[in-house]
């Protein structure tokens, strides 16, 4: 009987042990969700404030688009290419095949417009420049650049924060319309010379274009922009929590990316719920 007591309260400290580590991880998380939102919601605010945008800042959201946006394009270009090779000329074959051309259109916005082109792309720019912002917001922070900002006057937020957060956003929403326009080229040209589907370039640029709807239109604008706006987020309060060693700053990034990727479909899944349901 007392062993037996034994192994139940040994088993309740355990579970109250769980529970206690599971409550603390979901209001960390919360904490997170709360300040990368704060974060969204004063870019968004300041953003479209001209007296906002000194010149550091204006060469930082420079340098961000360039990296983000530009530097990557031949990537993106190449993917879109196989996504075009392999998605759009299979929907365009079994649409012919099965004698419902009448659905090529509407299946090709659905698949590579309104799902694969903006998860793609997020994913695409949290791998590959959001790691990049972590570190270098953390190199600033443990070298003390950050505070002498603050020292001299000057708002590390508009500086450092507005620029990564807002470039990324617009460069991603850029990315995804590229890849989108891409996609659908190279599949179409590749069909054709493949002989498969019609021909046509018009017919096939007026088929997709027909099957767009204005909410299409807003699920890629959401999909685009909302993820990559809380991985910027997400991404330079992980660089400025950074404080120490330079121990830190893998720990740092690697927390800060698996936020952007839960993020990210967590965002799209919302959208296309209350987009489409």
């Amino acid at each position: 009987m007392r062993n037996s007591l034994k192994a139940l309260s040994g088993c309740s400290a355990i579970c109250v042990r769980g529970l206690g580590g599971l409550g603390r991880w979901f209001w960390s998380q919360w904490d997170e969700l709360r300040h990368a939102a704060a974060v969204i919601g004063t870019v968004i605010q300041i953003c479209v404030q001209p007296r906002y945008w000194v010149r550091p800042a204006r060469v930082a959201f420079v340098r961000q688009v360039l990296v983000t946006g530009v530097e990557p394009l031949w990537f993106v270009g190449a993917v879109a290419a196989f996504v075009g090779i392999s998605v759009v000329v299979q929907l365009t074959f079994w649409a012919g095949e099965t004698g419902q051309s009448q659905l090529l259109g509407p299946l090709l916005v659905v698949v590579v417009a309104r799902e694969l082109g903006p998860v793609l792309i997020n994913l695409i720019v949290i791998v590959r420049s959001g790691s990049t912002m972590v570190a270098e917001l953390g190199l600033l922070k443990i070298n003390g650049e950050v505070r002498t900002l603050e020292a001299q006057g000057q708002d590390p937020f508009r500086q450092l924060v507005l620029p990564r957060v807002l470039g990324m956003a617009v460069s991603t929403l850029c990315l995804a319309v590229v890849f989108i326009f891409t996609a659908f080229a190279t599949g179409y040209w590749f069909a054709a010379w493949m002989g498969i589907g019609n021909r046509d370039l018009l017919l096939f640029a007026n088929t997709v274009s027909g099957a767009i709807q204005p909410k299409d239109v807003f699920n890629i604008l959401a999909k685009s922009l909302l993820p990559a706006l809380f991985a910027g987020a997400s991404c330079c309060l992980g660089g400025l929590k950074v404080s120490g060693t330079f121990a830190e700053i893998p720990p740092a990034t690697q927390r800060a990316i698996t936020r952007s990727i839960a993020g990210l479909f967590s965002i799209s899944a919302v959208v296309s719920l209350l987009t489409y349901l």
